[in-house]
């Protein structure tokens, strides 16, 4: 057995693990610890014969740890070693190691809560933080501490990872660091992007220099799919006739003799150049690659609380993760990795990746944790699942029906959401398999669902021959290639699991309405209705809008279903992907119940009038609208201040004399709040007046039916019944509409500036030594002192430094500009006036 880094720290991890029943550990890529760990504490003695259970992040990865365990031990797969993934297991009675998706693990928690017979359960590359290993994570967690008589050990291995954070997660476990063995690798940077430069030129062009630079395989990260075909389909040409070159695609949806071609050893004599997404990029090791080359972006889907839509995102890896990549050329001997960014560029990349569970549609959590009957606050997370994104999964699953409200305020798991849990699918498509069998059409709904999970059967992965699903659905039926096997074998699995329940009749529904049917119980938010006749937009029931981004020949269907749709950044809005069209008389029969009828009152806003109408709607759209005769007063009333709120409180009668006595109340009330106290005085602002309509405004819409009837409402009278008594007149005496001066006049008080302002002449405060106050002393006014023609002169909150230190140089250009005016030296001890002159002068 060949020597590997990892095994410089075996010891000290069997001893973590005999003292403690968690352990980190920390080891970087081709250390070793996946093929190694895992026999190394098979025979411990604390695992007592028990089995340990591997988690790993892809399908792929885990089949080919079982194989490479498997042939450690000179053993085939299904013998000590096994695996269990989507669509295939390979286990026996004597299976000790069971390496399995991270997926599995959560649902066989689900059956069996406490793990019998499992004394280790690992999770391997957890730096990347995969939705279905948190979420597996914390059911560990939850049920070891709740149901184990006897200790669950875990350990949670990892390339990069904030180790000291997860130690704190697991108890402060130990963390045990594997330095692995790691050949130099040169850093080759390159020129930025410029502004909508795409990427696949320059990869081309960076491959061909490798190729003629280097030796070795090369492995090239780039972000999707779409860019590994354009990729591969240049470097095609541009080697056409070179024999010696393998090209070699890698992604997850590529069947597995693809995928076994992308990692094995290139044949003798040859070289090959592996296109990846970042599958590579820590849980697969590719033979003889020497030279990375680094696009630096990666795809990932990013859920918006608001849409309930999850859009794809190109954006820039962390360092962490350029760090495994380009490790990836240092495999066996020094090697050479290419960045298509520059050094400068790098230094301001995230550190670390941010976790899926922060960023992702979290419907199937939301489900699961209802299954085990928990909350995410009971649970321990390393990132707890943001509570919009799990408020918006909850309601989604509400409108499924695998949720309800019970006694209590709480959410209870359905009979029918039982069922959907326990498929092991997205919970739209479980529902849709649930009432496709119940409609008589379970076959149809197998086949649809593994079309969707499968995402596309078109050769290569490509896009093509239009959005119609239909089309992919007559591909599955009688088509042939190894795409259209695989969803067929799912398509089989998913029938086999709908087996135990009570067979249906058959629906009274030909193929295609059967298909729109059953996408619009897994989509009932995507029900679409077109904008515009023989256009490319439509409106879903959720009040979104989306688009098809090329011309499409179900431009022609008035209503759709959409299956998939997304947008990428700077699109601006969703674009169609696949979907089928929908027949609307659906909506009188297999489809009955996504319809609502509402009344709904709605201001004509040409006429400005109400107008009453019975609508039956789908979600925002609306299939048809009657008017109605008569107007529920409830409704009604509900209507008129939704307008109100809608337009803002300037439909009402406002004066200034009102908008005076609002500021008032708001000066007194903020004055008594800053000092702590309890406030008397009521919210009259704009904010919470209309947050109160249906207290102060609803009594009197009896009689309003048009726009303008609002301006006739007797506003003052309305807005009086906020201020009970004796606060109108403790507002007069602490907030008077007006201030007797030193002069004698009655002088406005301006409340609409903070704090409120005296416009009075200079004259009249002849005599006066302090500022006015107002509200018991507690407020000084804000003095505008003007001149005999009302111009300001001075602003001030503090009359006596005024008259001691800034009235001298005020008097001398008054006394020019107004000479036949009364300037007195002394302002303290002269009589106020509001005249030119005091009488008798």
């Amino acid at each position: 057995m060949n020597s590997l880094p990892i095994d410089e720290v075996l010891p000290a991890l069997r001893q973590a693990l005999q003292q403690r029943d968690e352990a980190v550990l920390e080891a970087p890529p081709g250390a070793g610890k996946t093929t190694r760990v895992p026999l190394a504490l098979l025979g411990e003695a604390w695992l007592a014969g028990q089995t340990i259970i591997m988690l790993e992040p892809r399908r792929l990865a885990a089949r080919a740890a079982a194989e490479r365990l498997a042939s450690e031990l000179g053993e085939r797969v299904g013998e000590t070693v096994g695996y269990r993934i989507r669509l295939d297991s390979k286990v026996g009675p004597n299976t000790r190691i069971e390496v399995v998706t991270e997926g599995i693990l959560a649902r066989r928690l689900q059956d069996d809560p406490a793990l019998e017979g499992v004394g280790l359960v690992i999770f391997d590359e957890f730096h990347e933080r995969s939705l279905d290993a948190d979420l597996a994570l914390a059911l560990t967690l939850n049920a070891r501490q709740l149901l184990r008589d006897e200790p669950l050990k875990l350990l949670l291995m990892s390339a990069t990872l904030e180790g000291q954070r997860l130690s704190a997660l697991l108890d402060e476990a130990p963390v045990v660091r594997s330095e692995g063995r790691m050949h130099p690798v040169e850093q080759r940077w390159g020129r930025p992007l410029a502004p909508g430069e795409r990427i696949e030129p320059r990869v081309v062009q960076t491959v061909l220099q490798a190729l003629q630079d280097e030796r070795g395989s090369v492995l090239v990260f780039l972000p999707g799919q779409a860019e590994i075909r354009r990729v591969n389909e240049a470097l095609t040409e541009q080697l056409e006739g070179r024999g010696d070159i393998l090209l070699c695609p890698l992604h997850g949806e590529l069947e597995l003799a693809q995928q076994r071609a992308a990692i094995e050893p290139a044949p003798a004599g040859l070289r090959k150049v592996v296109l990846a997404t970042n599958i590579a990029e820590t849980s697969l090791t590719i033979e003889g690659v020497r030279v990375v080359v680094d696009a630096g972006l990666a795809r990932v889907p990013r859920f918006d609380p608001g849409s309930g839509m999850t859009r794809l995102e190109t954006r820039r890896i962390s360092r962490a993760s350029a760090t495994q990549r380009a490790g990836r050329a240092g495999r066996l001997e020094p090697g050479v990795c290419y960045r298509l960014w520059s050094e400068e560029q790098h230094g301001q990349l995230a550190a670390y990746g941010e976790a899926e569970i922060l960023q992702a549609d979290l419907a199937g959590v939301a489900l699961q944790l209802a299954r085990w009957g928990v909350e995410p606050d009971e649970l321990a997370w390393l990132d707890r699942p943001p509570a919009a994104a799990y408020g918006q999964a909850q309601a989604l699953l509400e409108r499924l029906g695998a949720l309800q409200r019970s006694e209590h305020g709480g959410w209870q798991l359905t009979r029918h959401g039982q069922a959907m849990a326990e498929l092991p699918v997205h919970p739209r498509l479980a529902h849709m398999l649930l009432r496709g069998q119940a409609l008589g059409v379970a076959a149809l709904a197998a086949d649809v669902a593994a079309l969707l999970v499968e995402r596309d059967i078109q050769p290569g992965g490509q896009r093509g021959g239009g959005a119609d699903l239909a089309l992919r659905l007559h591909q599955l039926q009688d088509g042939r290639g190894a795409g259209v096997q695989r969803v067929r074998q799912m398509a089989r699995q998913f029938r086999s699991l709908l087996r135990g329940a009570a067979a249906a009749p058959a629906a009274e529904l030909d193929e295609q309405h059967a298909l729109a049917a059953l996408l619009a119980f897994a989509y009932p938010d995507r029900v679409a209705r077109q904008r515009r006749e023989g256009g490319g937009g439509y409106r879903l029931a959720n009040g979104r809008a989306a688009q098809f981004g090329e011309p499409d020949q179900l431009m022609k269907e008035p209503w759709l279903v959409i299956a998939e749709l997304g947008s990428h950044q700077g699109q601006r809005e969703e674009r169609i992907y696949r979907a089928v069209a929908l027949d609307a008389a659906l909506f009188e029969g297999a489809l009955a119940e996504q319809v609502a009828v509402r009344d709904e009152l709605e201001w004509d806003e040409r006429e400005g009038v109400l107008r009453a109408e019975r609508q039956r709607r789908v979600g925002e759209l609306v299939l048809s609208r009657e008017p109605l005769p008569t107007l529920d007063e409830e409704a009604r009333g509900k209507a008129l201040l939704a307008l109100v709120r809608r337009k803002g409180l300037e439909l009402l009668a406002w004066t200034p004399e009102l908008r005076q006595w609002q500021a008032r109340i708001g000066l007194l009330r903020q004055l008594e709040l800053d000092a702590g106290d309890t406030s008397d005085w009521p919210d009259v602002s704009d904010a919470a007046l209309l947050a109160r309509l249906e207290d102060w405004l609803l009594p009197y819409l009896g009689k309003v039916t048009r726009l303008v009837h609002f301006a006739q409402l007797d506003l003052a009278a309305m807005l009086a019944t906020l201020l009970p008594w004796p606060l109108p007149q403790r507002l007069e005496e602490q907030a008077p509409v007006a201030v007797t001066v030193p002069s004698g006049s009655r002088i406005r008080l301006d409340y609409s500036e903070q704090p409120p302002v005296l416009a009075v002449r200079l004259q009249e405060l002849f005599g006066l030594a302090d500022t006015p106050r107002i509200a018991a002393g507690r407020q000084v006014v804000k003095l505008h002192l003007l001149s005999p023609a009302r111009r300001p002169v001075q602003v001030t909150q503090d009359l006596a430094s005024f008259w001691a230190n800034t009235y001298a140089e005020v008097k001398k250009d008054l006394k020019g500009r107004y000479p036949k005016h009364y300037w007195p030296d002394d302002p303290l001890i002269a009589e106020p006036t509001a005249r030119a002159k005091p009488r008798g002068q």
